[in-house]
């Protein structure tokens, strides 16, 4: 049962910086909200937060993969730059570690004398490791530490910090847990600045949902019969539940609740206006554990899935919400990505921006200003599959498969103006444009010992995510 909280009264001075919340969605794809075109899945809360705030239509992930995309989103860097480029994992329990040289959104914020807490998914580094989130700039982290662990929702442990929390088995459903933690981390910092990255896990699988009310409305909508359970996840049996299309459903929807009671806090509280919001999607919508993007059309017109570098893939639903700052109903289809958050937020808590980050600010985008500062290019790459890259420059997109082994190969090249599904590759007809965008590939990949793209892996192990 999702239980509205208890409310107390609360304010902040027109003086002080924003509080800022960033919600990520885990595999949510384009197409998976109402604003955004769904049709099956009902999701009032997003869309009315869309009416109040700002819908960007073409707005970008860090790549089309979790781990690399949230070290992106966190340290303002393109995935050819940033220190995670893959879901890594190290043992027992965790992923790769963002080293201490990195600096994160959180950091900047507490230099600002933010309050800052985690709570959901994190996937950067185990606990006690210089990825540990309380060692990157969170004063609390509540949720999975390891992503790998986060494919069950009825875990037998989260994290508190440094502490681990157990649960008996198949007892608490961990989305509900982390929503109600970091409801309590908003009445409890609503007098001081604050900013809240709420990494939730939905809809990410497995497809597990309780057996509620959500859950019996889409079997009934769908009128979908039981269908036997094959997948595991790990071989630890994290088995999603025979309705697949009904359970996934269902977490989309609950998430929908989840960010109506977030904005629903902030208004009791009072202190809405002086708080922006902003919701996204780690990657493209996934195709694990009995989930059917097909028949949720769950990228709208987009081709490609998650660890996709085709639009849907990295292309994202991404919405702004500040009462009396962000104009209510409006649309941009201002062109940025990921690490333009940590400038961005940097610029509204009056901190200097890190060197060495490839984000700009869109504080003027967000305002409705004219001629906001835009970006020649976005560039991305992605580390399994053969290795791809992709670049965005204007409306011409250029994406190369099988990049490891054959660096120098060919780029597929699409104009989205014209052809934003990517069914025609035109590269013949623009051999100009690809020689351009080659070459932005070429300066803009730097090896990385831990994540080399071009020579020999290093030795840690990889995990499904």
């Amino acid at each position: 049962m999702l239980l509205q909280p208890e409310i107390t009264s609360g304010q902040q001075t027109g003086s002080t910086p924003p509080n800022i919340i960033f919600i990520l969605a885990d595999d949510l794809g384009y197409g998976d909200l109402g604003c955004y075109g769904q049709k099956l899945i009902q999701t009032p809360n997003l869309d009315a937060m869309a009416k109040q705030g700002m819908r960007f239509t073409q707005f970008y992930a860090g790549t089309a993969v979790c781990a690399p995309s949230r070290s992106s989103l966190l340290t303002g860097q393109h995935t050819g730059h940033t220190p995670i480029r893959g879901n890594k994992g190290v043992e027992p329990e965790g992923q790769w570690p963002i080293p201490d040289s990195a600096i994160t959104i959180a950091e900047v914020l507490k230099k600002a004398g933010y309050a800052t807490g985690d709570f959901g998914k994190w996937g950067l580094g185990p606990v006690a490791s210089s990825g540990d989130p309380i060692k990157q700039g969170f004063d609390s982290f509540y949720g999975y530490n390891c992503q790998s662990l986060a494919h069950n929702y009825y875990p037998d442990h989260l994290w508190q910090n440094d502490t681990r929390i157990n649960f008996a088995a198949n007892t608490d459903y961990s989305a509900d847990l982390i929503h109600q933690k970091a409801l309590g981390f908003i009445r409890d910092q609503k007098n001081k600045p604050f900013f809240l990255y709420l990494s939730y896990t939905l809809p990410h699988a497995a497809l597990q949902v309780p057996n509620d009310s959500l859950f019996e409305k889409y079997k009934k909508l769908f009128h979908e019969k039981e269908q036997p359970v094959t997948e595991q996840w790990n071989g630890k049996g994290y088995a999603p539940q025979g309705y697949p299309h009904a359970a996934y459903a269902a977490m989309v929807n609950r998430l929908d609740i989840y960010v109506g009671q977030v904005l629903q806090q902030l208004r009791e509280l009072g202190i809405d206006k002086n708080t922006m919001v902003i919701f996204s999607s780690d990657n493209g919508p996934h195709n694990e554990g009995g989930n059917d993007p097909a028949f949720f059309n769950s990228n709208g017109s987009l081709r490609g899935i998650k660890r996709d570098l085709y639009e849907g893939g990295i292309r994202e639903p991404m919405i702004a919400w500040w009462p009396g700052k962000i104009k209510g109903g409006s649309t941009s289809d201002y062109t940025g990505a990921f690490w333009d958050f940590l400038p961005t937020f940097a610029e509204l808590a009056k901190q200097p921006k890190p060197k060495n980050i490839d984000g700009i600010s869109i504080v003027p985008a967000l305002l409705g200003q004219k001629n906001a500062p835009l970006h020649p290019w976005l560039y991305w790459e992605f580390h399994e599959q053969g290795g791809k890259q992709a670049v965005r420059m204007g409306k011409w997109k250029g994406v190369k498969l099988n990049a490891a082994s054959n660096p120098n190969g060919p780029i597929e090249l699409y104009d989205l103006q014209n052809d934003v599904s990517e069914k025609n590759n035109i590269a013949g007809k623009h051999p100009d444009i690809v020689q351009a965008i080659r070459k932005i590939m070429q300066e803009q990949h730097r090896e990385s010992p831990d994540f080399p793209l071009f020579t020999k892996a290093a030795g840690a192990s990889t995990n499904k995510e």
